[in-house]
């Protein structure tokens, strides 16, 4: 046997790269969900566009409602967000809402998942509850870290409320485009949600 032969049956070493892989695929995810929607979405076709199989999708993320989740700026980098003083969480949650939705909301799943509502009413419900619980999860562990915190057994209904808050502002804003909202200066619209997410969370 020469020495080609003996290379040729070798086995083939596959080059592993989770990190590379998983950021492959939310980044093909986000920009698939921004154009196709949640609805008609398929992971196959997340798959070709990240260049991984479709086994490996589902190894990382299971599903396609986790992956939508994982892929969502705003619920992935949620608690990056939450993590400092209780007191200035409304600040934050507002300055990187509306820098966030400023920067590229057209391409924004959270977008895309408000505007393919009413064509899948049902997924689009789970995947915002979804959302909704894992905001609260986050707050949560800030605001029992000290004062100004609610009542414990109000965060749950104080947390929905913030959702609602900011869901009603994207869509005013980037979807119906409605005044004054659609041609409010970020600047100001960020110092006015954070005024409204305070009282909420506050009172």
């Amino acid at each position: 046997m020469n020495d080609a032969e003996s290379a040729d049956e070798q086995p083939r070493r596959r080059r592993r790269d989770p990190e590379g892989h998983r950021a492959a695929i939310i980044e093909a995810a986000r920009h698939t969900f921004a154009e196709r929607g949640y609805a008609r979405t398929t992971l196959r076709e997340i798959a070709r566009r990240a260049g991984v199989t479709h086994g490996l999708i589902t190894r990382h993320f299971t599903s396609k409602e986790r992956l939508f989740l994982a892929a969502v700026p705003g619920n992935r980098d949620l608690e990056g967000v939450a993590a400092g003083d209780p007191a200035t969480l409304p600040d934050r949650i507002a300055h990187a809402f509306v820098r966030r939705l400023e920067t590229d909301a057209v391409n924004d799943p959270l977008i895309i998942l408000l505007r393919s509502a009413a064509s899948d009413e049902r997924a689009a419900a789970h995947l915002l509850f979804a959302m909704q619980e894992h905001s609260a999860a986050a707050y949560r562990s800030v605001l029992s870290a000290g004062a100004p915190a609610p009542p414990e057994d109000d965060l749950d209904a104080r947390v929905a409320l913030v959702g609602a808050q900011m869901i009603g502002l994207a869509f005013s804003r980037y979807i119906a485009r409605t005044e004054p909202l659609a041609s409010m200066p970020p600047d100001q619209l960020t110092e006015h949600l954070a005024r409204i997410l305070r009282h909420i969370l506050f009172g």
